[in-house]
């Protein structure tokens, strides 16, 4: 860095401490941006909270491997790798940063070598003549069968898009926003004085210059906030409050606006997805399940499937989420009630469903039907030939009565 830039920086650190520089007649302020990097993207609490709703949804799935004809093989050593990635990554936390990454950077690179599965960084990407793709990490080429480029599909075949390409913009708009009003608060209300001087201002005037230094030092000391600072003033000079340069309804108009558009970028209508959470949470988790969660899981299953058993294997990673999950409790009963007397499940199945123990006997592992789900018509031939005889003992005895 050279000379001038140091001295605009120190000048620059000034103006951000004190509020001006040092020379009252040339006096200029500098309004912070925010600008978008890596460290501070999930600063903006609404593009956290749905970053978390998407990648918690990922992160709490069942991660099963099954062969060609959808059967799930058991123990499968890949599972190992998969519940114990790497050293420093669990599988909840490698699924989650697969998905942050993945919608903020629109691509993740998972990479597999034989033990452990790692995401890396800083990937450089090529296709070359024969179509195919090289991929080199600081110089250094890759093999392609240890890694795959998972990518957020566009208009591009060879990158994916993300958040912080698509929505820079507004990101950054919004992130500014917040912090302009988050600063302003945080100083108190931003309180700027304004001094008035019926004298006309001279440069030249040492004098003065001490003065109006002295009463900027006064101002600049009161940090407290019940603190009560008197600065006499002579004839000709007047202090007043300034109004802030930021509009606190204009602000919060602007984030009402564009904090929204944030969601569409992550495949989400905010109005719709906030309208559900608030009248029912099933239907908001099973939207954002169809979304946006779904083909970020198809696309998973299929890298991960091809990474781990190449193009000829028929065996497929699958990643299963129980929707019942999302549903109530008083919900579920009802759901297992219904699923028993229409022959779907067993009730130990429905016991296990609303986390009971099975039963494991002879009746609790039956399926049953309810006699109002027949037709009418077809009540006596489902009906059991033990319950026929019963009948018709009992109508001879009550004939007997008679």
């Amino acid at each position: 860095m050279g000379l001038r830039d140091r001295v605009s920086n120190f000048l620059l650190k000034q103006v951000e401490k004190r509020g001006i520089v040092e020379d009252i007649f040339s006096s200029s302020a500098r309004y912070g941006g925010h600008y978008l990097n890596d460290e501070n993207i999930l600063e903006s609490s609404d593009v956290y909270e749905l970053m978390q709703d998407i990648s918690n949804q990922l992160m709490l799935a069942d991660i099963v491997v099954e062969d060609d004809d959808g059967n799930e093989i058991k123990n499968h050593h890949v599972l190992n790798v998969i519940r114990n990635p790497n050293h420093y990554l669990t599988q909840s936390e490698l699924i989650k940063l697969m998905t942050n990454t993945y919608l903020l950077e629109g691509e993740v690179f998972p990479v597999y070598d034989g033990q452990q599965i790692h995401l890396a960084n800083n990937v450089a990407t090529e296709i070359d003549d024969r179509l195919i793709e090289h991929f080199k990490i600081g110089g250094t080429e890759i093999p392609q069968f240890l890694i795959r480029h998972i990518k957020n599909i566009g208009t591009n075949h060879l990158k994916g898009v993300g958040l912080k390409q698509l929505g820079k913009s507004t990101l950054e708009g919004v992130m500014s926003a917040e912090k302009a009003l988050t600063d302003k608060y945080t100083k108190g209300g931003l309180m700027a004085f304004l001094l008035v001087l019926d004298a006309h201002i001279n440069p030249s005037n040492s004098a003065q210059s001490k003065l109006i230094k002295r009463i900027l030092d006064q101002l600049e000391s009161i940090d407290q906030a019940h603190s009560v600072k008197m600065i006499p003033l002579g004839k000709g000079y007047k202090i007043e409050t300034m109004k802030s340069p930021i509009d606190d309804d204009k602000t919060l108009a602007y984030l009402n606006v564009y904090k929204k558009d944030l969601g569409k970028f992550l495949g989400i209508n905010v109005d719709t997805y906030t309208a559900l959470t608030k009248s029912d949470l099933e239907k908001a988790m099973m939207y954002l399940h169809n979304k946006a969660v779904r083909p970020i899981m198809k696309n998973f299953e299929d890298h991960m499937s091809l990474l781990f058993f190449g193009q000829d294997s028929k065996e497929r990673i699958k990643f299963k989420i129980n929707i019942l999950d999302f549903v109530p409790y008083s919900t579920k009963t009802n759901i297992a009630y219904n699923m028993v007397r229409t022959m779907i499940t067993s009730p130990d199945d429905s016991r296990e469903m609303l986390g009971f123990q099975r039963l494991n006997t002879e009746e609790s592992s039956k399926l049953y039907i309810s006699k109002d789900l027949i037709g009418g018509e077809d009540l006596s031939s489902s009906t059991d030939d033990s319950l026929k005889g019963g009948d018709k003992k009992n109508a001879e005895k009550n004939n007997e009565g008679l």
